[in-house]
């Protein structure tokens, strides 16, 4: 690959510069972001690589303060033929180093660099200082690239900044909220930089298709997650003799146990697609991270909770308050959540499968009961699991807030969670599949397998809520 493109971002204090690099390049620790202007006071430089090696060089520079005093500066130069000669005769002068410290910084990198983007708070109303801000970076003689930042915000004045930019003849822009950004801007942002750098073209539309792949490697990791704790979760089965089930101590003792496994193999999935997606925990909210901190008890076995999955599963199952035995334990074995809902766990046979069914009759036969867990409880991981997946795709690595987790799913994806709880149940017939009960190779390849299927349907789950998410594009112009 060649030389890495060279782009500044350029832009007003606190226009989110910073943010918007942290979101592009996924480096939520990349420089400094805060309300406080001025936060960033040197230029700083991050490099979004490809296969190891730097495609594009970005440059986080210090904001622009007083474009006006400088314009009216610049402006008053004598022997400068151009705008650019103004610019160059500016930095070689005192007040480079003097009053204009700051913009010195900012116009000596523009003069290196191959191109800029201009980051603009659109909140902030067209002041004359902003267009002070425009006029002297084109002056640069280099492509500029304005983005539109909280395009979204109630008090955004995207319009009036269109009008301004168009005054400057720059009719090419880019929506792009370095905080939420909006699905498929980031492919747009590169492309737009392809037009405006044809001799980089070549190079840019190859950042692109790694993008891409990028994109997608991420949700099929993702996904992954999903399926393995669904596999899990399905698989999970545990014993206990009839004798210590007549002891209450004993009895409580192994459902505390049971249900701390389900706890912290959730943990786990969570932590994992957080890392999957370049997050940490404390980025998760109140919402999520019950399942981070051994609060998610609450939730995943709130028996208004489950009685809304029975209905989404069509069971018809009445989900008990509390976690009890069903009388006649030969029909499927001990049903978690049930309580004295004899209902749910006939319900459940059906889809146990006859292997359960079998293995039931003979441990009863030796005195022996299980304990697995309900669909109920799957359709409420899977829900909540893929609707934090599809919260992360949306997030920008420059978020201060948590991560907002959507509790209400679509009612046409409702119906492919139902199908994607009945997908998993041939893993019931497979307690050795459960990840921390590995058995022989062969089941361990058949089990490979079967996640990868799982993968595939749950695939196929999260592009029917979002589309082809990295294809989509934004309200564009140019």
């Amino acid at each position: 690959m060649s030389k890495p493109i060279e782009i500044a971002v350029v832009g007003h204090t606190n226009a989110g510069k910073t943010s918007l690099l942290r979101t592009l390049t996924r480096h939520s620790d990349f420089g400094e972001v805060s309300e406080q202007p001025g936060t960033t006071r040197h230029v700083e430089a991050i490099d979004l690589k490809i296969d190891g090696v730097s495609a594009v060089r970005f440059f986080d520079t210090p904001g622009l303060e007083d474009s006006t005093t400088l314009l009216d500066y610049l402006r008053a130069l004598e022997n400068c033929t151009t705008p650019p000669d103004r610019i160059r005769a500016f930095l070689k002068g005192p007040e480079a180093s003097g009053s204009f410290e700051q913009e010195a910084k900012v116009l000596r990198k523009m003069l290196e660099v191959d191109a800029a983007v201009y980051v603009i708070d659109t909140r902030e109303p067209v002041l004359p200082k902003f267009r002070a801000e425009i006029e002297t970076l084109t002056w640069c003689a280099k492509p500029v690239m304005p983005v539109l930042n909280f395009v979204r915000h109630n008090d955004s004045r995207k319009n009036e900044w269109l009008d301004a930019l168009s005054a400057y003849n720059l009719h090419a822009y880019v929506q792009f909220d370095a905080v939420a950004p909006f699905v498929g801007s980031e492919r747009e942002l590169y492309q737009s930089m392809a037009i405006m750098l044809r001799g980089r073209r070549d190079q840019l539309m190859q950042v692109i298709e790694d993008l891409e792949f990028q994109f997608q490697e991420r949700r099929s990791a993702g996904c992954q997650v999903i399926a393995e704790l669904l596999v899990d979760m399905t698989a999970l089965r545990r014993e206990i003799s009839r004798e210590d089930l007549e002891i209450e101590h004993k009895k409580k003792a192994f459902i505390r146990d049971f249900r701390n496994i389900v706890l912290k193999r959730a943990r786990r999935s969570i932590d994992d697609l957080l890392l999957v997606y370049g997050f940490r925990k404390e980025d998760a909210d109140e919402a999520v991270l019950p399942w981070l901190d051994g609060r998610w008890e609450a939730d995943l076995f709130n028996p208004e909770t489950l009685r809304d999955a029975s209905k989404k599963l069509g069971t018809g199952a009445a989900v008990g308050a509390a976690i009890g035995f069903a009388a006649d334990l030969a029909l499927a074995g001990l049903s978690l959540g049930a309580a004295s809902a004899i209902g749910a766990a006939i319900g459940g046979i059906a889809s146990q499968g006859w292997g359960q069914f079998g293995r039931t009759l003979i441990n009863k036969a030796r005195g022996i009961e299980a304990l697995t867990l309900e669909n109920e409880v799957l359709l409420v991981m899977a829900e909540h699991t893929l609707n934090l997946l599809w919260a992360l795709e949306q997030r920008g690595h420059a978020a201060m807030g948590k991560v907002a987790h959507q509790r209400q799913t679509p009612q046409e994806v409702n119906e492919k969670l139902k199908q994607l709880i009945e997908a998993v149940q041939p893993a019931r017939s497979h307690p050795d599949w459960e990840s921390t009960n590995r058995g022989k190779y062969s089941e361990y390849a058949q089990r490979s397998r079967f996640i990868h299927e799982v993968t595939d349907k749950i695939k196929h789950v999260v592009s029917s809520r979002t589309g082809d998410a990295y294809s989509q594009t934004p309200e564009s112009a140019g």
